[in-house]
């Protein structure tokens, strides 16, 4: 399969969505892109760049990773994850961030933001070159969104956030490595990874979700090399149409990447 074939491929898959769709895939040293500095809400996508910010302030001995957090009953609110059903009095840093990405908590979101602040998270957004997400609001913050202030970002904003967390010089190697085993250890499956090959390579990934939003992005580790993507689709009437776009689109990187695998990829 030459890559070219998979753009014209994944150009179909999108122009079949029922909604507003872009995608912003590296992959063998080469980047397929749709509209990728399109606009979109965030949803829980915004959870990469705060993890991204909690680990770097872990590595510049402003956190620590161990460091227990008294959690109250404000601090639990609804929608995904499980802290709002855990009878704790306390929890470590490092299991907010687990929470926050594994299972998307968004209490446990929240609770972090609390911590490191929103200010600096947008500071450091376009310090890394993520120019085109802001950040406004913390998780279920519906009334905030009604005034205007919403969390925005762009897929190639989110792979850039990937990329940077995997290889840039933003985090310790340490804190690199749990980013990583943070989305590998991701419990919402059922879109990008759906239809890949967990046997022949790593997946991880992390979704966001709202009324009418469907995204998920993904870094895929296959040998010695990597891949990231990031697919964010809006304007849907039917949430479901959009998850099975997107699990078509992780079908067509399965297939190429196994072709890669086997000698029968040309670009």
């Amino acid at each position: 399969m030459h890559i070219n074939e998979l753009k014209d491929q994944l150009a179909k898959e999108l122009a079949s969505c029922k909604g507003r769709a872009s995608l912003f895939l590296e992959i063998e040293g080469r980047i397929i892109e749709f509209t990728g500095n399109e606009v979109y809400q965030s949803a829980s996508l915004i959870k990469l760049p705060v993890l991204f910010e909690a680990l770097r302030q872990i590595d510049k001995g402003i956190l620590e990773l161990d460091r227990p957090v008294a959690v109250r009953q404000g601090d639990r609110i609804g929608s995904t994850g499980v802290l709002q059903a855990m009878n704790i009095k306390q929890i470590t840093i490092h299991d907010l961030l687990a929470l926050m990405i594994i299972v998307s908590d968004n209490s446990a979101a929240n609770m972090v933001i609390d911590l490191i602040g929103m200010d600096t998270i947008n500071s450091n957004l376009s310090k890394i070159g993520m120019h085109n997400t802001v950040f406004k609001r913390k998780m279920l913050d519906f009334k905030a969104i009604q005034t205007g202030d919403d969390n925005l970002t762009t897929c190639a904003d989110i792979v850039l956030c990937l990329k940077e967390a995997m290889e840039g010089q933003w985090l310790a190697k340490q804190s690199s490595q749990l980013f990583h085993a943070f989305l590998l250890q991701q419990q919402i499956q059922e879109k990008l990874p759906a239809q890949m090959n967990h046997s022949l390579y790593k997946i991880g990934n992390k979704t966001g979700e709202l009324a009418g939003i469907e995204h998920d992005c993904a870094v895929i580790t296959y040998g010695t090399k990597r891949a990231y993507a990031a697919i964010l689709i809006d304007q849907l009437d039917d949430n479901e149409s959009g998850k099975s776009i997107i699990r078509q689109i992780g079908k067509r990187i399965n297939e190429y990447i196994s072709c890669v695998l086997t000698g029968k990829a040309t670009y």
